[in-house]
């Protein structure tokens, strides 16, 4: 459910104690400030350089700049599109805070300009820009079958914008020692301290005929936060790889246009600054900057050979004001190396964020770095098609505890004397107990568990609910846990309601026999009561309960619940990874709960007796199939990271009358497919489609009941204007639509960019049927209405409301004249979105 604190949500929690712990090194040469106008109005995307050198930076789109080298310099040059060039004298090494103003012209450098736009026409920057588009999959790694090469990866995390009164807070009392390892940021000029480190040694292989990649991890390490899986699964899905030649590059979910993009003339302004010979080929310089504000865009420079229109090297940094939470800066750097005289390949890939809670300059938060590099490849080695076939539960211990003779012979780059001083202080942070109290503290947050020794107690945001039967209901968990990748794992709740005065209670255990495979075997029995009317498709989970059963906030009478007593056995399989088969039996015994709500029902079609509890033995056999999905941990609970990944489960139940007393025979056949689309820059939708038939009769109980949702939230896969039972039916097709903006078009109304609230549509449909079997042996006295004419409904919303807040208003497409239609609905959620 959207109102929970999902995935995403644990990871920006974790940052937000990142934010909390929240010897400087100095170069050679140190220049800040920002560049204006004559009336004293910034100049955005303004270009500053160190005279008669490549390094330089543009300013953002307040003008502001930072620039920094190792080398001496005593002169800076600034220009913009529309304005005279500058050249400003340093007086000395370190030059904070200059106000530097240029004088506007009518033309330059035969670019015809207005207002810091520059022309689509006679604009020399944008011929070479053609001539990569028509070299683009020429280049670097394409050129071959098969490539290999090794692979260095270091990820760092640091708190940023240190400052004397902040090392002196109360909160780092007795943890004082970690202030001595501040460094100075080269591309932001902020201070920071490195409380996380992460480094992989791999070997990757690809195969550009099969469109297969698969690396080889041989060692990884981390310091600080160890064997925290949020933040790794956080690091695995902020860092995944990207072609800078795509036409979009996603980050956070959020789909930034390329400044290679064929789309990116309509995008960006583009200006050819330089040429120069590098690494003995004549390259050119290109400053690129947006042409509008709010959109997902980057600002910066690129070389490019003039003969193979590859890319030398590119500097990037995404605008301010794009329309993304929780990250005020993303900077991005690329080498690529000449090899054989004509092939350019990527040999470093940097990455830095800054994430804070708000986008000021003076904002306290916490970097995230990724730094890359490649060397020794080797071209058209064959292997065989299965040698690409991913690892299912791949965990080899040695490779996490390398020594560190090991770390010293294999990195790429040798740890300088501060770097193995953060090492020493990240392992001798995690020693100490207030430390670790906050930590635990997080933990429980984040989690939503209280760990003591190898318990879990939780989760705590489901201690409390209610519902007409059991008034006010309260619950307490527990389950066995020691890591992440327990191989086994026991876990029960008990609740009780105030006004039934009853106990509920459920139990399960899980246990992993093969890991390569995945081979699980579980069982449980829970008695509770429940809303058996919130899905379609449906699980025998023991221990999850859905929010319609007790949820705090709903509206209209909740009293058509159900006493279920199901136990079941299950063993599933993933032979192939994210392909995973499953098959279990289970008993479950369904009656009212509520002395408003019947489930009786014929006992044959000649209506001679009637029944009021279902007995039900059932076997069923299950398909899941979710590529591109990415889980993290390798015990038998795993978690996802939030990269978006299709969802596929078939499911088929077979039921026995007579087997343990069971009442009726039936085939069931249930479909469930969920397709996630990033559609550029006009943002992301998500399509859902729910398909399901019964075969043979059977009562209320085991009808597949189209689901309603009667709370103040909006629900994953209900219907916002739907109550419980108001459709029942025994075959069904749904289908339903998504789709998220992500700020497209309020971006262009002027008062409404600063808000960041982004726009979201929805659809919701289902058709359905009764058979007259059903219909006939239906004792309940409640009258099945089914969707056979197509029921809709249709949404409209605005996202990102202080960050966090959702509100979607729902209006009912048809069956209007229903008794108590509910007409329209509005429904919130809660997350921290990106």
């Amino acid at each position: 459910m959207k109102f929970f604190f999902i995935m995403k949500n644990k990871i920006l929690i974790n940052l937000s104690f990142l934010f909390a712990f929240a010897s400087a090194v100095f170069a050679q040469t140190k220049v800040s400030g920002v560049v204006m106008d004559k009336q004293n109005h910034p100049i955005p995307f303004a270009n500053v350089a160190f005279k008669n050198s490549s390094e330089g930076i543009v300013a953002n789109e307040d003008g502001a700049f930072y620039l920094e080298s190792p080398k001496i310099y005593t002169t800076i040059v600034i220009t913009s599109v529309g304005y005279s060039d500058k050249e400003l004298e340093l007086e000395k090494a370190v030059n904070y805070n200059l106000k530097i103003r240029l004088n506007e012209i009518e033309t330059l450098n035969e670019v015809v300009v207005y207002r810091g736009k520059t022309s689509k026409k006679n604009n020399p920057a944008l011929d070479i820009l053609r001539k990569i588009w028509e070299k683009r999959r020429q280049n670097g790694l394409h050129l071959f079958a098969k490539y290999q090469m090794e692979k260095y990866e270091k990820i760092e995390f640091d708190m940023n914008t240190i400052d004397s009164a902040y090392m002196k807070k109360k909160l780092f009392k007795g943890m004082e020692f970690i202030f001595k390892h501040v460094d100075t940021s080269k591309i932001t000029g902020k201070t920071y301290l490195p409380i996380f480190v992460n480094e992989a040694l791999s070997d990757v292989y690809g195969d550009n005929k099969l469109k297969k990649v698969k690396v080889k991890t041989k060692a990884n390490k981390t310091s600080g936060f160890n064997g925290n899986q949020q933040i790794l699964s956080f690091v695995n899905d902020l860092y995944t790889d990207f072609d800078i030649y795509d036409n979009h590059i996603t980050f956070f979910d959020k789909s930034f246009t390329s400044p290679l993009s064929t789309t990116g003339i309509d995008v960006y302004n583009y200006i050819l600054r330089d040429s120069t010979f590098m690494d003995k080929k004549w390259c050119y310089n290109i400053v690129f900057y947006p042409r509008r504000q709010n959109e997902l865009t980057f600002k910066g420079d690129f070389w490019v050979s003039d003969t193979t229109y590859a890319i030398k090297n590119i500097s990037m940094a995404a605008t301010k004001s794009a329309n993304i939470n929780w990250v005020k800066d993303i900077y991005i750097e690329q080498e690529f190396e000449v090899m054989n005289d004509s092939v350019f390949l990527l040999t470093k890939d940097y990455m830095m964020t800054d994430f804070a809670l708000n986008k000021k300059d003076k904002s306290k938060g916490v970097y995230g770095k990724r730094t890359t590099f490649y060397r020794d490849h080797k071209f058209n080695d064959e292997k065989p098609e299965k040698f690409y076939k991913e690892d299912i539960n791949f965990l080899d211990k040695d490779i996490y505890n390398k020594p560190e003779e090991y770390w010293d012979k294999n990195r790429f780059e040798n740890l300088t004397k501060d770097e193995k001083g953060v090492y020493k202080m990240l392992d001798t942070l995690q020693t100490v107990k207030k430390f670790q109290r906050l930590y635990s503290l997080v933990e429980i947050v984040d989690s939503g568990f209280i760990h003591l020794g190898d318990l879990d107690y939780g989760p705590i945001y489901s201690v409390i609910g209610q519902n007409s039967v059991e008034g006010l209901r309260l619950r307490a968990g527990v389950r066995t846990y020691s890591s992440p990748n327990d191989p086994w794992r026991l876990q029960s709740y008990v609740a009780y309601g105030f006004k039934d005065n009853k106990f509920k209670y459920g139990i399960t255990g899980k246990w992993m026999i093969e890991p390569k495979k995945r081979i699980i075997i579980s069982a449980g029995n829970r008695r509770d009561i429940e809303q058996i009317g919130a899905s379609l498709t449906s699980t025998n989970e023991i221990v999850v309960r859905n929010y319609a059963s007790s949820g705090l906030l709903t509206f209209g009478a909740n009293d058509k619940l159900t006493n279920v007593n199901l136990s079941n056995i299950e063993l599933q399989i993933e032979p192939i990874k994210n392909l995973t088969f499953g098959t279990g039996i289970s008993y479950r015994t369904l009656a009212s709960a509520s002395p408003t709500f019947s489930l009786d029902y014929y006992t044959d079609l000649s209506q001679t007796a009637i029944k009021s509890q279902v007995k039900q033995s059932e076997i069923n056999l299950q398909v899941e199939y979710t590529p591109n999905r990415k889980p993290i941990a390798f015990g038998v609970e795993r978690y996802n990271t939030d990269s978006p990944f299709t969802s596929l489960f078939l499911t088929y139940s077979q039921g026995f009358k007579g087997l343990f007393s069971s009442d009726f025979n039936y085939k069931k056949l249930q479909l469930y497919y969920k397709q996630p689309i990033i559609i550029g820059p006009l943002g992301r939708s998500n399509i859902t489609v729910e398909m399901g038939k019964t075969f043979g009769f059977i009562p209320l109980g085991l009808m597949s009941v189209v689901p309603g949702n009667q709370s103040l939230f909006d629900i994953s896969n209900t219907f916002s204007n739907l109550k419980y039972y108001e459709f029942v039916t025994d075959q069904y097709v749904t289908l339903k639509w998504d789709h998220d903006f992500h700020g497209r078009f309020f971006a262009r109304i002027p008062f409404m960019r600063k808000l960041n609230w982004r726009e979201n549509i929805g659809v919701k449909s289902v058709y359905g049927t009764v058979s007259n079997d059903n219909r006939i042996i239906n004792a309940s006295g409640l009258v099945y209405n089914a969707p056979e004419k197509v029921y809709w409904e249709y949404s409209a919303g605005i996202g990102n409301i202080l960050k966090c807040l959702r509100i979607d208003f729902s209006w009912r497409g048809n069956y209007l004249n229903m008794p108590d239609a509910t007409k329209f609905a509005t429904k919130i959620s809660f997350g921290f979105y990106f």
